[in-house]
């Protein structure tokens, strides 16, 4: 249940709606099994195994997008669409033209859709409405703008923004780097993307190297980021409890709560559902002071 990144975006403080209302809210949006005649089906899911769509605990909540997409690669449409037209000109003496050849095209992905393998993808989403966090458990964007969409579709009002901060990410990484050491409460880890801005677009990579120790890696690091390289990301540690990599986007990823954390609330936890409580309540209590100090160290947030 641990999130392994962070999509950050910000609601009003707090949000104007109750536990009880966002469940009634979400259930116009359930998930069901794709059908045989569509591509793809999305909808929200328990986030754990109690049925609920939303799991409340300490003033937080969990919510769960599940998305299942149909297998049918073009190849397969493809190799099926010759043979058929391979048959059809046989029979009718001439070439399949383009309608013809469309027509076709359809006609073989309704038969073949109802026969392809299925795969399902659950994102996961961390809500404080109190203090008007919303961060999404997704690499990308995209995979994030999935559950956006959903929710606008079943909420009444979502008034949601995207996380802007005084200080951009990459310039505040330059920074960092170039300074060889990181704000208050954060330390440089050992890996960094650097990328110049020209047409090239040339990059340099490092990969498990002492950034901030050693003066060898240090000086081509500065001598890298004088020749306009900019960074596109960076591996840190916050407050020896949270390692994360920060990327130019202000996304989160390889998200990694420490050990000790995670030995700590495996402690009284005697089930699993007592290991996801337990879980949840500490990760949340770790994103609350976590997500303050990042903005903290990026100069502040933007207020529109």
């Amino acid at each position: 249940m641990w999130f392994h990144n962070l999509q950050i975006y910000r609601l009003p403080t707090p949000w104007a709606i109750t536990a009880e209302q966002l469940r009634e809210q979400l259930a116009r949006g359930l998930f069901f099994r794709c059908p045989g005649h569509e591509m793809q089906a999305r909808g929200w899911a328990p986030p754990r195994n109690d049925g609920e769509l939303l799991h409340a605990m300490n003033g937080a909540w969990m919510i769960r997008l599940d998305v299942e997409t149909r297998l049918l690669p073009a190849s397969v449409i493809n190799a099926e669409v010759r043979a058929q037209a391979d048959t059809l000109e046989e029979t009718q003496g001439y070439g399949c033209g383009r309608k013809q050849l469309k027509e076709l095209r359809e006609k073989v992905t309704s038969e073949l859709m109802p026969r392809a393998f299925t795969s399902r993808r659950a994102t996961h989403v961390w809500i404080d409405p109190k203090a008007g966090w919303f961060c999404v458990d997704a690499g990308t964007p995209a995979k994030a703008d999935q559950v956006i969409e959903h929710l606008r579709h079943c909420l009444d009002d979502f008034p949601l923004t995207r996380l802007v901060t005084q200080v951009s990410p990459q310039s505040a990484m330059a920074d960092w780097l170039a300074g060889g050491e990181a704000p208050d409460g954060f330390t440089i880890d050992r890996d960094c993307n650097l990328k110049a801005a020209g047409e090239e677009k040339s990059q340099v990579s490092y990969k498990r190297c002492p950034l901030d120790a050693d003066e060898e890696i240090g000086g081509e690091i500065k001598a890298h980021l004088a020749s306009g390289k900019m960074p596109t990301s960076l591996a840190l540690t916050w407050d020896d409890r949270i390692s994360f990599v920060l990327d130019e986007k202000l996304t989160i990823k390889r998200l990694a709560f420490l050990d000790l954390l995670k030995e700590e609330a495996a402690q009284d936890a005697e089930t699993a559902d007592d290991q996801f409580a337990a879980d949840f309540a500490l990760m949340t209590g770790e994103l609350g002071r976590f997500l303050p100090a990042l903005i903290k160290a990026l100069g502040g947030e933007v207020t529109l």
